[in-house]
């Protein structure tokens, strides 16, 4: 455990960060699936596609993910979807 005030702060400062590290994280996943559920199953899948990548972006905008990895995942899911 932390002994010194600045490092209690930074202690709590990590644990409030990684917690909105997850929600986004888990954001974008969620969306990326959803978009595998609607391709399965004929749903609106332009809607479910625009929220992926709504919300990729917004994941390298908090710095969840790099500019690259986010373009990846979008131009693979685009790939699967083009298929259809």
């Amino acid at each position: 455990m932390p002994i010194k005030e600045n490092a209690k702060k930074a202690l709590r400062k990590a644990k409030k960060h990684a917690a909105e590290n997850l929600k986004a994280k888990l954001a974008y996943k969620k969306a990326v699936k959803a978009v595998k559920k609607a391709k399965e199953s004929g749903k609106d899948l332009k809607e479910e596609l625009r929220l992926a990548q709504k919300m990729l972006d917004k994941g390298v905008k908090k710095g969840v993910l790099k500019k690259n990895t986010a373009a990846r995942r979008l131009s693979r899911l685009m790939k699967k979807v083009q298929k259809v």
